[in-house]
Order: structure tokens, then sequence, then C-alpha cells
């Protein structure tokens, strides 16, 4: 429950950055990791199929984006192998401490800990040198300006490695509602977003998850980048 007060109070405080009412649900958290490789894949191999249908490999690096109070990174520490890294960029201080306290006292978190790093930082940031072989992000995009929005798109693809997979999420209807209620200077942004998105998608989408058993509903696309 403390998880939920603080998001809710950085809903309130920084409605546009934070983007929803509630963290995301279990099912939410589980489709954007639909992509990540498990101990069930067995060892590093480099051919094959691993048990969520992607190639077998080896040390994967991760990056989250966005993670908040962190109901994806639970998932994703749950996941993650002993040979993969993971890397936690998150801008909201509040957010940061939390997720540092999670690492501190609760025993999933802490078997990870030294496999995990988190940034305070922007995402646009991050240097290049390192790449990530799978990008899960929870940035609420339909909240930022158009050219926020091209930007990050542009920092998943530097980011990535040529073939990575990155998975984020959009709730279901909410930018057309939104456009129908707002005024025309926020309706072509939105309008612009969602073509910027269209194109982003196009040819490159592994798949689109329906969670209709979140609060709101989403979409989660799943995009392979760089190859």
């Amino acid at each position: 429950m403390t998880g939920y007060r603080l998001f809710f109070s950085q809903f309130l405080r920084r409605y546009h950055t934070t983007g929803a009412i509630l963290p995301s649900g279990r099912h939410l958290a589980r489709a954007l990791c639909r992509y990540l490789p498990t101990d069930a894949d067995g060892p590093a191999k480099h051919a094959g199929a691993s048990a969520n249908g992607t190639p077998s490999m080896g040390p994967c690096q991760i990056l989250e984006v966005g993670p908040g109070t962190g109901p994806a990174t639970a998932e994703i520490v749950r996941r993650l192998r002993g040979c993969d890294r993971l890397c936690l960029v998150e801008l909201n201080e509040e957010f940061v401490r939390y997720l540092k306290e999670r690492f501190e006292r609760e025993a999933e978190f802490q078997r990870a800990a030294d496999r995990c790093q988190i940034v305070h930082d922007r995402l646009e940031n991050l240097p290049a040198e390192t790449r990530y072989d799978f990008i899960v992000s929870g940035l609420p995009l339909n909240n930022f300006t158009l050219e926020d929005v091209r930007q990050l798109l542009g920092a998943f693809e530097r980011l990535m490695k040529p073939g990575g997979v990155l998975s984020f999420f959009e709730y279901i209807a909410i930018r057309r509602a939104k456009a129908a209620l707002s005024p025309a200077a926020d309706r072509e942004r939105l309008r612009g977003i969602g073509r910027l998105l269209e194109e982003f998608l196009s040819g490159r989408e592994l798949k689109c998850d329906s969670i209709w058993l979140n609060v709101p509903p989403a979409y989660v696309h799943h995009v392979r980048l760089g190859g």
C-alpha cells in the first residue's frame, strides 16, 4: 500500500510524467516482460527457442525506463538470470528513493541487487556505450510533447542492440478520449503522437497484447529494433 500511496501522490503532483492514478497491475507487468529470457531458457545458447518463443541467448543487458514504484521491476528481477544485468532509469526522485528501499528490504529485489543499477536521470542522457538487448518502458508517451516523444523513440533506437526488443504500453482509447475533450492544440499534439507511433510500429511490431485486467486497460507493443 505504501507504493500505491506514493504513486497516487506523485500523480497528483506530477501528472505530466506519472500519467496514471495507479501503478501497472501484475498482468500488465507480465506482458511487458513477455520477451525477457528466464532461467527456464537454460544456459547460454545462440540457437533454438527460449521459453517465451524468442531465440535463446547468453548474458543480456536489460533497460527499464520509468519504473515508477517498480511493478514491472518486480517481474523483471524474478526473471533475471545470473548472467543478466538490469539498468533502471527514473527521473522522479521520490520513485528513485522508493526503488532503492525495495532493493534493500525485499527478498527478490535483494537477490538481484548486485546485477541492478538505478540511474536518476532522463533516458536521453544515457551514454550510448552500453546498448541493450531488451528495453521495457513505462513512460506515459501520450502526456508528452510531440518533440519529447520523437526524442524518446530516437533514444530507444540509439540504445538498442541490433535485433533487440522494446516493450512499451499505452492505455486503450485514452488518446482518442483525450483528443475528444481537449482544446484544439492538444488534439493536434495527440494526433501527431498517434501518427508518430504508427510510423514507429509499422513493419517492426512483433506482437500487441491487450491487457483488459488493468486499470485502465492497456495495449502492450513489442517492437524489434535495429535489425
